[in-house]
């Protein structure tokens, strides 16, 4: 982790739940982490759970807007010089039915923002963070917070579009995956796919009492693992459910 002390890693969905975990763990392992989020106040609250050698910066940043997308990235490049980490955590769950088969079908709004924010935002952002790398010469991580939805269609029809979105972070992981190694580029890039996380995004779990969850401290850790790996390996994909989870 050496490395990585006093680099900047840009943490989107920094607010709440796993980004805020991902948030406090890099900046307690020495990272300086730039937070953003729609909403800023709570990032800012985060400051005070620092106790590692890192900081924390709060920005306001809606991913699933291309022009707030790029004008944050080059403030952050204006101001700090280099993007070395990433971590595309912004998402949004929305409970409900994709059609009127049932009576909870939700919104052509929902529908786009989920899309909008899982999906569009993490290529967006990823684009940036890996134009700031390449321009400053540095071979950095991309890391995308991904999820079990995103590998295996579960059987709660709660998960919606979801699931479509998080299917689009696989296969975009893997297309980047391909294209950096089809230019020799060593910037690496990994699919962190956790199983139910005790966030607010948790609905199946909040009906399911006898289903094992994960922290977001959790997740947090097993992004400073795959930040730790030599830089001749890279773990593309990462799954991580809690003990006796069963497959949803």
């Amino acid at each position: 982790m050496d490395r990585w002390v006093g680099k900047t890693a840009v943490v989107t969905g920094a607010s709440s739940g796993i980004g805020s975990g991902i948030a406090v763990g890099f900046a307690n392992a020495g990272i300086n982490v730039i937070g953003l989020a729609r909403r800023t106040e709570p990032i800012e609250v985060l400051k005070s759970q620092v106790t590692g050698s890192g900081s924390i910066t709060a920005h306001h940043c809606d991913v699933s807007s291309a022009e707030d997308v790029a004008a944050t990235f080059k403030w952050i490049n204006e101001t700090f010089g280099c993007v070395h980490i990433l971590v595309n955590n912004a998402g949004i769950f929305v409970t409900g039915g994709i059609t009127d088969a049932g009576d909870d079908m939700i919104s052509e709004n929902d529908i786009i923002a989920i899309l909008d924010t899982n999906l569009k935002g993490t290529i967006l952002c990823a684009r940036h963070a890996i134009a700031s790398m390449r321009s400053n010469n540095f071979d950095g991580h991309v890391i995308n917070i991904n999820s079990i939805a995103g590998h295996y269609v579960p059987m709660s029809s709660k998960f919606n579009v979801y699931t479509s979105s998080k299917y689009g972070v696989t296969g975009f992981t893997a297309g980047l995956l391909n294209e950096l190694a089809d230019h020799k580029n060593k910037i690496k890039v990994t699919s962190v796919s956790p199983g139910l996380v005790n966030t607010s995004l948790n609905v199946v779990a909040a009906t399911t009492t006898d289903m094992p969850a994960l922290r977001p401290k959790d997740i947090a850790d097993a992004c400073l693992y795959v930040l730790s790996t030599p830089p001749t390996v890279n773990i593309n994909e990462l799954t991580i459910t809690p003990v006796t989870e069963r497959r949803l």
